[in-house]
């Protein structure tokens, strides 16, 4: 298996025929896998998954059976996972899961796995886009390290790489750590555009009000502030 996708899903029951859907392309290559990681949903989204799933071979779920955070899920994928490859998107529609297939050319055209291939969102409300700068700039200067629209997706990487990691974090603080950990190795970079659009249904988990933006924030400033102990002095 060359790439395993990994797309966590917690109560996106409405979003699973169309996100499956859009994955029934990936199909055609049968060296790439899909593994939804039904993230403790409390809706019918097992119902959903059991009755769509084998129109899709290409396509397999894992199921964590109490939601314990965004990142618990990823990780839970990713160990489940076969890929030479590994990467993940979300499920709410937003980005496009064929955009794998592009960074997979970026991979080609480096000849190398030893890359962090990450997208790069455009087309997004203003408001977004000076949230996205604020946290930026606040990640840049506190970690010393250059970290740009930290959590545009896909995320893509080496089975490598991800051995390496070290008490990754369960909740959204997870992009910023496989970012973070990537430029601390001195990993290449790799951005390529992506659409970032409207949810198909529901609506987030965090970026619902600016309440939900405000804890999204003082967890995310925790976790910073643990990485920058590990920085050298």
């Amino acid at each position: 298996m060359k790439l395993s996708l990994i797309i966590p899903c917690y109560n996106e029951a409405a979003n699973l025929p169309l996100l499956l859907d859009r994955c029934a392309s990936l199909g055609e290559y049968h060296d790439i896998e899909v593994i939804l990681v039904d993230n403790g949903s409390t809706d019918n989204s097992p119902e959903v998954l059991q009755s769509l799933l084998p129109n899709h071979p290409q396509c397999r779920s894992v199921r964590v059976p109490v939601n314990q955070g965004y990142g618990y899920g990823i990780l839970s994928g990713l160990h489940a996972a076969t890929g030479e490859l590994l990467a993940w998107t979300h499920a709410d529609m937003q980005t496009d899961p064929k955009d794998v297939l592009r960074g997979l050319k970026i991979f080609a055209q480096h000849g190398s796995n030893n890359i962090y291939v990450k997208g790069q969102r455009i087309k997004r409300p203003l408001a977004d886009v000076f949230f996205t700068i604020g946290m930026s700039v606040f990640e840049t200067l506190l970690l010393r390290t250059r970290l740009w629209d930290i959590n545009a997706q896909p995320n893509m990487f080496s089975r490598a790489f991800f051995e390496s990691w070290e008490n990754p974090p369960h909740d959204f603080s997870l992009d910023l750590y496989v970012y973070f950990t990537a430029k601390a190795q001195g990993m290449s970079v790799c951005r390529f555009p992506v659409e970032f659009g409207e949810r198909a249904h529901g609506v987030s988990h965090w970026n619902v009000n600016w309440a939900a933006k405000m804890k999204f924030i003082r967890r995310t400033i925790d976790f910073s502030f643990e990485l920058k102990k590990r920085l050298p002095q």
